[in-house]
């Protein structure tokens, strides 16, 4: 039912009041009138918060949004701004708050405040319900995301995140800004240390969600980056090892009673996961993998007896290799032995309940340097 002319007049009275009381008012006068908005608004259409707001909703949006960016860094009613946000940026079939928030710098901020260390859990969960509704409102906004090095901010947080909803939303984000950051002319680098920490993370859906990532830029010219990172992380350095050990002991006593092993150890197994796939995908893949030493580093994850899941993983990838490159078989038998040579080809995810000691030692140890013997090959084919 539309208003009268009075009634009109009333409402717009009434919502520039609103405003002066905003623009007045202190942290706890705007923190009462955010909860107020909350109570009468979520839920609303459009169109009823346009009739509630006289036509000048945008108005309060700006300075919602304003505020945020100026206070986020202090926690200043940050939960009450977000929930309020998302009743702006929720509203379907309309998106002219949405354009307005990004206009304002929305994007960075919410993404600011998912890398800022004092930041608490709930309101990363807020913001990151934020960015899930902006990236489900269509291509040209996930594009903005990415844009704003928005992947690698999440899979950073996604690594460092131990809350399961914090953990399912950040993964949902990533799913859907996985097709358009695929897509974008350029890729910074600085996108592959968060993905490397995100093989660290306790749960696989997490693991597969940094490899399918990491399959996805495999073209981009952070790839040799990737790859390299990949390698290095089958081999961790004894100082790595330590220094895991030492730090955290809280955390860490914890992994290792759940997992019976150090993050670095995860992270080896997921790495060898990561190149196995990778490999399969792309032969060209498989000879960049090959001139970086995978080989000599796939064999020391094979021997590392304190994670079973490393080995398993390390078995598998080497299995590709050996099989899509036959001269890397003969390595393999005079390495391994031809009894458990045999074991390993005939199933290599369960070659680590065949090795005993001395062998995984003699793994740990190789110097095998599968390029030499590759560039033989070509030198006699030619």
């Amino acid at each position: 039912m539309s208003m009268s002319a009075q009634e009109e007049q009333a409402n717009i009275g009434k919502v520039l009041s609103f405003l002066r009381q905003w623009d007045r008012g202190g942290r706890r006068v705007r923190s009462c009138m955010l909860n107020t908005f909350l109570t009468k608004n979520t839920g609303k259409t459009c169109y009823e918060l346009e009739l509630e707001f006289a036509q000048v909703a945008s108005l309060f949006l700006a300075r919602l949004t304003t505020w945020m960016r100026l206070t986020y860094m202090f926690g200043t009613c940050l939960g009450l701004q977000l929930k309020a946000l998302g009743i702006f940026l929720s509203i379907s079939s309309h998106d002219q708050y949405l354009m307005e928030f990004l206009e304002d710098g929305g994007v960075l901020t919410l993404l600011d405040i998912l890398s800022h260390a004092q930041s608490k859990e709930e309101d990363k969960a807020e913001a990151l319900h934020l960015l899930l509704t902006v990236s489900n409102a269509g291509c040209k906004y996930r594009e903005i995301i990415c844009e704003s090095c928005g992947v690698k901010v999440i899979a950073e947080c996604l690594a460092k995140s131990n809350a399961e909803e914090t953990q399912e939303t950040q993964q949902l984000v990533l799913h859907a800004l996985r097709t358009v950051q695929s897509k974008l002319k350029t890729i910074n680098h600085s996108i592959v240390e968060p993905l490397l920490n995100m093989l660290t993370s306790l749960q696989l859906d997490v693991q597969d969600e940094a490899i399918n990532l990491m399959l996805d830029l495999r073209s981009y010219d952070v790839r040799p980056v990737l790859l390299s990172g990949l390698v290095a992380l089958l081999r961790p350095t004894n100082e790595a090892i330590q220094e895991h050990r030492n730090t955290e002991v809280l955390s860490e006593a914890e992994m290792i009673k759940m997992t019976g092993s150090l993050p670095v150890f995860e992270q080896q197994a997921a790495a060898a996961k990561a190149i196995r796939m990778l490999a399969e995908e792309d032969h060209e893949l498989s000879q960049e993998l090959l001139s970086l030493g995978v080989i000599q580093n796939l064999l020391y994850a094979m021997g590392n007896r304190e994670h079973i899941e490393a080995q398993i993983q390390a078995s598998l990838a080497l299995a590709h290799f050996v099989r899509s490159l036959p001269a890397i078989e003969e390595h393999m038998q005079r390495l391994l032995g031809s009894t458990l040579f045999a074991a390993f080809m005939h199933k290599p995810e369960t070659l680590y309940m065949n090795m005993d000691e001395i062998q995984a030692e003699i793994l740990l140890s190789n110097k095998v340097n599968i390029t030499e013997a590759l560039d033989g090959e070509k030198n006699s084919e030619g």
